[in-house]
């Protein structure tokens, strides 16, 4: 199975998958990562792992931005795409012609948004976690496929939930792309 990776910023989520493939504990192939920011450090993790690169800035036209996305994953052709922090919101007509999987850092449906880990604090929910989910033309909408979760402490601040969070997504996202393999 061929996989394209979509990621924005750190990528410690993209470096999950990109170990447990080069473990041989997911049978995939990633053809390809993708970021909508030249100067994230996901394409370095992604270069040093062998991975082809490309960047698609955004651009004031984001019909255009949304076709030469669109073009280039076409080229490609994976089996599936998987939104690994990646924070564009993207269009109709791609999650239509392509299967596109999510990671999100809260229980959808609730929280749903670039905000959740704030959302939830704010909220005063006792336990959160993260969502791997299929994506569709809403915000965070689409069938959730697994969820994780963790208590949140009492101490916990914005960033220190997220990084409890991550460690979970993590692990969950490498499970779910696993399932998603066809058995032969």
């Amino acid at each position: 199975m061929k996989i394209v990776i979509l990621a924005s910023g750190n990528g410690s989520l993209a470096q999950s998958i990109f170990d447990a493939v080069s473990d041989g504990e997911l049978p995939v192939e990633i053809s390809a990562l993708v970021s909508d920011q030249p100067n994230s450090y996901v394409l370095e993790r992604a270069r040093n792992s062998g991975i082809k690169t490309f960047v698609l800035e955004m651009q004031p036209n984001r019909a255009q931005w949304n076709e030469q996305l669109h073009d280039l994953i076409k080229t490609i052709q994976p089996d599936l795409v998987v939104s690994a922090g990646f924070m564009r919101i993207l269009d109709a007509n791609f999650v239509e012609d392509f299967r596109v999987i999510n990671s999100h850092p809260a229980l959808l449906p609730n929280f749903p948004g670039a905000h959740a880990v704030r959302d939830a604090l704010a909220a005063g929910v006792k336990v959160t976690g993260t969502t791997i989910h299929w994506v569709d033309a809403g915000v965070d909408t689409g069938e959730v496929i697994a969820q994780a979760t963790l208590d949140v402490e009492a101490d916990d601040t914005e960033e220190t939930l997220h990084e409890r969070i991550k460690i979970l997504e993590r692990g969950l996202i490498v499970a779910t792309i696993r399932t998603l393999v066809p058995t032969s």
